[in-house]
């Protein structure tokens, strides 16, 4: 034990290559873990930007429990499990989402990858208060894109909406202009090449606790009440 002791202190007083070798040498199996963790430590649920119960009465406090608290952490930790020990365990989200879309055998990890960056990217879409009408930039923007900001409200909801089954509905910029775009279960704008600025998600779990098959009293209740434009223009501007 002494000597397992002695080893542990010496790791930490060189740098990583030389504690691989140290280890290595020692026979110690839990430096090698050690240093696998900090190397590449699992991705972390992103906080919410708001407490729980900000959202309600449009998303109630125990929607976002099941929704947030299990659904996307489920995600999270499947694909933590997945890329443990592969080429992905250190790599980006975004990263693996791009590198999975599209392959046959990479189909639960696209899946699971891509949920979580939809979840995140969701949940900064709404903030308390929010809705109304989006900054001046973004709005000459939307009514250049779409004619009227009347337009755009009845584009993205009917988008939103009318999407069959479980999936989002996202307004993009896609080759310089804004489009409302649709996409089914976790599919998502960045594996075609499109920069989402806004999404509202129309899987169950987001709303059935609230409005049961109501989904347009919850996408139009989200449209209204909750739409993040400030993120929205956030990420238009960004390059």
């Amino acid at each position: 034990m002494r000597r397992l002791n002695r080893a542990t202190a010496r790791a930490k007083s060189i740098d990583r290559r030389g504690f691989m070798v140290a280890a290595a040498a020692a026979g110690l199996a839990t430096g090698v873990a050690v240093i696998r963790a900090a190397r590449a430590a699992p991705l972390a649920l992103p906080p919410l930007p708001y407490p729980d119960g900000a959202l309600a009465p449009v998303v109630s406090a125990n929607t976002i429990g099941f929704h947030y608290g299990r659904h996307h952490k489920g995600y999270l930790d499947n694909l933590n499990a997945m890329v443990a020990g592969t080429p992905h365990a250190d790599a980006p989200l975004e990263r693996i989402v791009l590198d999975s879309a599209g392959k046959a055998d990479a189909v639960a990890l696209f899946n699971n990858a891509a949920q979580v960056w939809n979840h995140t990217f969701y949940w900064n879409s709404m903030r308390p208060s929010g809705g109304g009408r989006p900054p001046a930039s973004l709005a000459r923007r939307i009514e250049a894109d779409f004619g009227s900001f009347e337009n755009f409200r009845k584009e993205m909801t009917a988008t939103a909406i009318g999407q069959f089954a479980s999936g989002w509905g996202w307004l993009v910029e896609d080759a310089g202009r804004l489009r409302c775009v649709r996409t089914s279960n976790a599919e998502t704008p960045i594996t075609r090449g499109q920069r989402p600025l806004l999404t509202i998600g129309v899987w169950e779990h987001a709303y059935y606790l609230d409005y049961q098959n109501r989904r347009a009293d919850y996408v139009n209740a989200v449209f209204d009440k909750l739409l993040n434009w400030e993120f929205a223009e956030a990420n238009l501007a960004r390059r």
